[in-house]
């Protein structure tokens, strides 16, 4: 018996990290998206300037 749930255990903790796997290959454009953002945020965050809010208009 405790052989057949050391497999179980294996064979459950592999198809939770074949599932965490195909995740991350399903959603690769968003969670790069979505570090590039953070990235430009922590970025423009660090050396921001009170009047980088405001845009200057030439005509």
């Amino acid at each position: 018996m405790k052989i057949a749930r050391l497999v179980l255990k294996i064979v459950a903790l592999s198809l939770s990290l074949a599932a965490v796997i195909c995740a991350v290959i399903a959603y690769w454009d968003d969670l790069s998206q979505l570090c590039g953002c953070a990235k430009g945020k922590l970025q423009r965050g660090v050396c921001a300037s009170e009047y980088d809010d405001y845009e200057e208009f030439e005509e």
